[in-house]
């Protein structure tokens, strides 16, 4: 990259491009391949000015050096582009709005009074045919309002008043329509897909190859808790799919061969090959974006609220009107009270509020798929945690493997990185890097991989059943067994570490030793969760009740139930939602999918099972428990700026409407303060919410 340093500080670069313009393709690209360095933490290309600025973590050389070799001929070829861009939505609509004040402005300036008159009546047919058939259709809505108050001012003659409400009433639409796709674009990029690689069938055997290298007609394996990267066609399996986050359906569908499956949804059960009919996934993006548009589900109670409550007051501003015409005979004074009404705050304000917290959850790596998510969280009053990668590091280690029935400990752990390797977990995550780190290869030579859900993983090695697993599913669900003269080695496992336990045809051939610390910030998090109105804080686990008990001493949570299996995990959450608690739960796993479905609000850990990541309702990166903390000072941040909207929008439009009525102010006035404290108010909800960050590091 040719560029030159403008500005730096510890950690913080700006940068300037040496060329004379730059397209929004190219910003975007720029962004991207920035943002998917390891040592980006934020970063925000200008394309107007064609400057970078960037911050950043580790050596400062190293960042230059990288940077300095980037060209946009390799980026093309390495860096996915998003299918839609955020940067050309928003330059469309500046430009819009630009065009417009400069065409307000030009009029009022240059225009002869004739044309100017003229121009404001042309620009009032839309507005009169709203009002009209709102009263052909019986409805008494704020397009009648609009529509009556600018054609009386018409009618007065008071042009300058007719053209000023509609300039008003245009930005505000114009607004609005920005703040709805802006909104749609972002949840439907919260709920895009973030799959990176796949298994790819070829004749030599299964293959992970990056997606980026798929292409249609390739065959695709995907097993259960896996996410489909492409919509395809069932070659082979049988599978069932979730497929709530692309229609909202609450049951998992059956899939067979000849079926269609869609990019982003998630097989809970079973394993399939699938034969990819459209690689890039762009028809999910769309298919999400009608579901948003035609369905209220995403929304906040707040939201729907003030867009009730707006019309719902609009016959009460006409009231309003007509008294003060009975009263006082006076055109001028009703004509200030029709001016003012609650909508377009109310119905401007909510969404720009709630879209201000998505963002600012955004930039602490959170992300919020709907207004009624944040709300849940900013009510909740109990957190429920899984264990092991939530309260525990993401990344456990393995300690030790201990081998029984005369296995070699070596071949044991290349037996069991081989099934896991499947099924993303953390846990399973560490008996896969343990074998590599041991330069262990471990080649597919099992037959399938059966994932089942209650804690563990099926197959069949050389003709034996192979499973792995806890305690629970491998000695009372499988009823495996321990030699008997292995017992005493058997009980004398060490108690501080997770076991999982490896069988061959039906005996114990190995357990190996996860060491599995808390996270350093897990109990200082809980204790600020505390603070922040939580009550009750629970952990559940498939531990043993010992290794419970000795966790939860440790991290401080209000309760613990162990050896729970995913369903016990629901049914809990269940319960404590008709006790009249709001529940949010935070896991990672594949068997904390139910929980998580069935909590007010469900917390995914970003580098869990990808599953989990779907159903849930919000992620946060894996980095660190303090964006919980965060989230709930957004989320209480939101509820106390909508509640002073509401306050500050019918207060402040009632005095107008009072001061219209006692004639204090014209109907110029009203209209230009009612407009623009909307305008205000607006802008108000659109700025960064105010958080608290007190004992947060």
């Amino acid at each position: 990259m040719n560029a030159t340093i403008l500005h730096e500080s510890k950690g913080r670069i700006r940068l300037k491009l040496r060329q004379k313009r730059m397209t929004l393709a190219q910003a975007d690209l720029l962004e991207v391949w920035l943002q998917s360095k390891p040592w980006t933490r934020q970063v925000t290309v200008h394309e107007r000015t064609c400057c970078v600025i960037l911050h950043y973590d580790g050596n400062r050389q190293d960042v230059l050096d990288e940077i300095g070799h980037f060209t946009w001929e390799n980026a093309e070829q390495t860096t996915p582009l998003p299918i839609h861009s955020s940067r050309a939505l928003n330059r469309e609509f500046e430009e819009k709005l630009v065009g417009k004040v400069i065409a307000k402005a030009a009029s009022t300036l240059f225009l002869p009074s004739p044309l100017r008159i003229a121009r404001i009546v042309w620009h009032m047919i839309p507005f009169v045919c709203r009002g009209l058939r709102c009263l052909l259709h019986g409805h008494i809505k704020v397009e009648l309002l609009d529509a009556l108050s600018i054609s009386i001012s018409a009618c007065r003659r008071d042009f300058g008043t007719a053209g000023a409400v509609m300039f008003l009433l245009e930005l505000g639409e114009l607004l609005e329509e920005w703040t709805r796709k802006k909104s749609v674009e972002d949840l439907a990029k919260c709920m895009s897909l973030n799959v990176d690689r796949v298994w790819l069938r070829t004749a030599q055997g299964e293959v992970l190859v990056p997606v980026s290298q798929i292409q249609p007609g390739n065959a695709v394996v995907v097993r259960a808790g896996g996410i489909i990267p492409m919509d395809g066609l069932v070659l082979e399996g049988e599978v069932t799919v979730n497929q709530a986050s692309l229609t909202g359906e609450s049951i998992p569908i059956p899939k067979r061969p000849g079926s269609t499956v869609y990019a982003g949804t998630v097989v809970e059960e079973g394993e399939c090959v699938l034969e990819v009919k459209q690689a890039s996934g762009q028809s999910r993006y769309d298919q999400i974006v009608h579901m948003i548009e035609q369905s209220e589900q995403m929304k906040s109670a707040a939201e729907s609220k003030a867009a009730h409550l707006a019309d719902q007051l609009v016959p009460y501003t006409f009231a309003g009107s007509l008294l003060s015409f009975v009263l006082t005979g006076n055109v001028a004074r009703a004509l200030s009270v029709l001016m003012v009404d609650f909508s377009c705050a109310l119905k401007l304000a909510m969404p720009l509020a709630v879209l201000s917290a998505m963002r600012e959850a955004g930039r602490s790596h959170i992300t919020v798929k709907g207004g009624k998510f944040l709300e849940a969280v900013a009510a909740a009053d109990t957190i429920v945690f899984d264990k092991t990668g939530t309260l525990t590091h993401a990344c456990p280690k393995v300690a030790k493997i201990i081998p029984f029935s005369g296995k070699d400990e070596r071949e044991m752990l290349r037996l069991a990185a081989c099934l896991e390797e499947h099924f993303p977990h953390s846990m399973a995550n560490a008996v896969v890097e343990e074998a590599k780190r041991q330069g262990l290869t471990h080649d597919e030579f099992h037959s399938k991989v059966e994932y089942l859900v209650a804690h563990g993983i099926a197959s069949t090695v050389n003709g034996e059943r192979v499973l792995i697993g806890s305690a629970h599913f491998v000695f009372e669900d499988e009823n495996c067994m321990i030699l008997e003269d292995e017992q005493e080695r058997f009980d004398a496992l060490p108690s501080e570490y997770s076991h999982l336990y490896l069988t061959i045809g039906g005996q114990l051939a190995a357990v190996i030793c996860i060491s599995d610390p808390l996270r350093e910030e897990a109990k200082e998090v809980l204790t600020t969760l505390h603070g922040l109105g939580i009550s009750n804080t629970v952990m559940l686990t498939g531990d043993s009740h010992r290794t419970a008990a000795a966790i939860a001493a440790q991290v401080g949570v209000d309760e613990f139930r162990s050896e729970v299996l995913p369903s016990d995990k629901a049914d809990y959450i269940a319960q404590l939602r008709r006790e009249g608690h709001t529940v949010l739960m935070v896991g990672d796993g594949i068997n904390d999918s139910p929980a998580l479905s069935e909590a007010d609000a469900g917390i995914a850990i970003s580098d869990g099972a990808a599953i989990a990541r779907e159903i849930a309702d919000i992620t946060i990166a894996a980095d660190s428990l303090w964006e919980l903390v965060e989230l709930r000072r957004i989320a209480m941040a939101l509820m106390a700026r909508i509640h002073s909207n509401y306050r500050f929008v019918i207060g402040f439009n009632s005095a107008l409407i009072a001061l219209g009525m006692a004639g204090i102010i014209p109907p110029a006035t009203s209209a230009t303060l009612h407009n623009v404290s909307t305008l205000g108010v607006s802008l108000r909800s659109m700025s960064a919410l105010p958080l608290d960050r007190k004992n947060t590091p």
